[in-house]
């Protein structure tokens, strides 16, 4: 007999964590969040947070949506990534990053209701576990994993209560992993980690001190120092960070990960400190220092049965294009539905086999996607001059040469222009955010062609209605004027169908197929004197069907089937589409 009983038993209470918690607890789903420390995050790890978040958070709830603005550095504070000697030193280039070019931001604009921002894990991971215990969810600190066990009821875990010293067991539907890049619950599981742990070591130093004066005229999260004897963990420059404007920072710096992790202590951290920033006499605050591995590796299976693993359990990769705790979330968006339609029984267990189908991809990608950015460092290194070897008279030599009115000079400073405008690909990947498109069994595209990308998949997204695609935004009016994404009429916890008024056939179906297998599908007639009025023509440029068509998207606001128009029978069709995807 276990101590505890919880629908979901949840291993961690980081972005991934926290964010199931919050969107199970918003279902109504009972559950329960462990975290073996008595505190929440207490260093601002990951910060930078893209769209397709910001959406998740606004699907939470307008307040928390509002909340991580009010937190957050805004979008035009992240941007131009700054190149330089030191801070205070020679600017070498710089690019507008993070939607901030106009082309861009027009992008941006166009493709959600939310905006990039910059959010320190400090404050995104407290908003998400405290939405999710406001809303029901029971939490547990200083409660440590231990081993589980599933069978075919259920899964029961064991804990140690590091307070007491005890060990208790709890017993759950459904177990989550969300514990971390050494999850234990991964490995006790026997899923699989593909590629390699531990390829280079780095260290985080996070200070106190007002940089305005060399920063605040050119403002951006990341300032790259590429100087002599400058190296972080294999990258080969030192990292400045923003983590609030102007006066708390990160420096990220290197070390060899064959040695043993060097101690920070406040004098080291210090002469770090006024090499990068290129004061000899800066005075810090250090507040804490630690050393984390670079790691190039992610799990082929997401879930095993009624164990299912998320965020850096699932995908571990270094910091580059800030994918991390955005993955994490969307794992969570992913997944928390599907589970809560499991244990309402809505849906069979078949539906949860679609997590790891649709997401272990995603974990592929953005693993790869982040190496990937290191190593296109490289070209800015060469056009410099600073690569082969430690002798720094020669690589200073090399990039003063930049500076000459030779032809070769020329040479060198449009390779190095070449090069920094090439780091779109990590500090401007729209697409890389927000281009997920899910193929499973919870998606039925009835043989429709994928639409090819007409421009670069990683730097544009691209909306479509496809089945498995992100519902397109376009913003709609109610009567009163007030404008409405096509996101907020979607999601919630439930199924949507949008149609026109040719379509109000597909309405009524939705309300008894609904009723009949026991979920809610939301219906909107989107015209004239009706709710919600297409006044600008978006949703009709994008909805990619006629107006007696219709788009149907699951609660995390994915397409997941649609019809060109009116069938003969809507409720014939939709009671197919619906027991494929609930795996009825």
């Amino acid at each position: 007999m276990a101590d505890i009983t919880t629908d979901v038993l949840i291993i961690g209470t980081g972005p991934a964590g926290s964010s199931t918690a919050a969107l199970l607890s918003s279902y109504g789903v009972e559950n329960m969040v462990i975290n073996r420390y008595r505190w929440l995050a207490n260093t601002p790890r990951a910060h930078i947070t893209n769209q397709r978040t910001m959406e998740v958070l606004r699907d939470l709830g307008r307040e928390v949506e509002e909340e991580a603005y009010m937190h957050a550095a805004a979008q035009e504070l992240m941007g131009e990534n700054v190149f330089c000697e030191s801070l205070a030193g020679e600017e070498i280039g710089r690019m507008k990053s993070w939607g901030t070019h106009p082309l861009s931001k027009a992008e941006h604009l166009l493709s959600s209701p939310t905006f990039m921002n910059d959010l320190p894990q400090t404050f995104m991971e407290p908003l998400l576990f405290k939405t999710a215990c406001a809303r029901g969810t029971q939490p547990r600190m200083s409660t440590e994993y231990l081993r589980h066990e599933q069978d075919a009821e259920g899964v029961t875990t064991t804990c140690l209560d590091r307070l007491s010293g005890k060990e208790f067991t709890i017993r759950s539907k459904y177990l989550v992993g969300a514990d971390g890049g050494n999850s234990l619950v991964a490995e006790n599981e026997g899923l699989k980690i593909a590629g390699q742990m531990g390829v280079g070591g780095s260290m985080n130093i996070l200070f106190r001190a007002d940089l305005s004066k060399y920063v605040a005229h050119r403002p951006s999260v990341l300032y790259w120092v590429m100087q002599p004897g400058a190296n972080v963990g294999g990258i080969g420059m030192g990292l400045v960070r923003m983590v609030r404007p102007w006066h708390e920072w990160l420096i990220v710096w290197g070390y060899d990960i064959n040695e043993p992790a060097p101690v920070v202590d406040t004098q080291m951290a210090t002469d770090v400190a006024r090499q990068l920033v290129g004061d000899p006499d800066l005075q810090i605050d250090l507040i804490s220092a630690n050393t984390w591995t670079v790691n190039n590796a992610y799990a082929e299976k997401m879930s095993q049965g009624r164990v299912f693993i998320m965020g850096d359990a699932a995908h571990r990769h270094p910091p580059s294009n800030g994918l991390g705790s955005n993955t994490s979330i969307q794992d969570a968006f992913n997944l928390a539905w599907k589970l809560a339609a499991v244990v309402k029984g809505q849906a069979g267990q078949g539906l949860l086999d679609s997590y790891t189908t649709e997401r272990a991809p995603v974990a592929k990608q953005i693993v790869t996607r982040a190496n990937q950015s290191i190593a296109e460092f490289g070209p800015i290194f060469d056009a410099l001059g600073m690569t082969g070897g430690t002798n720094y008279d020669v690589i200073k030599a090399n990039m003063d040469a930049r500076c000459n009115t030779t032809a070769q000079a020329e040479e060198q400073r449009e390779a190095l222009r070449q090069a920094i405008a090439f780091k779109k690909y990590e500090f401007d990947a729209h697409g890389v955010e927000m281009n997920q498109r899910y193929k499973s069994d919870a998606v039925v595209t009835d043989g429709q062609m994928e639409p090819d990308f007409a421009l670069d998949a990683d730097l544009h997204y691209q909306p479509t209605t496809w089945p498995g695609a992100r519902l397109p935004h376009a913003w709609l009016f109610d009567a009163g004027g007030n404008k409405h994404s096509t996101l907020d009429l979607a999601g919630h916890g439930v199924f949507t169908l949008f149609t026109g008024l040719g379509g109000k056939p597909w309405a009524d179906a939705a309300a008894k197929i609904g009723k009949e297998m026991g979920v809610t599908i939301e219906a909107h007639v989107i015209g004239p004197r009706q709710e919600y009025i297409d006044h600008v023509g978006d949703w009709a440029r994008a909805r990619e069907v006629g107006d007696a068509g219709c788009v149907v998207t699951r609660p995390d606001q994915h397409v997941c089937w649609r019809h060109e128009g009116l069938a003969e029978e809507p409720e014939t069709e939709l009671r197919r589409v619906f027991t494929q995807i609930l795996a009825k």
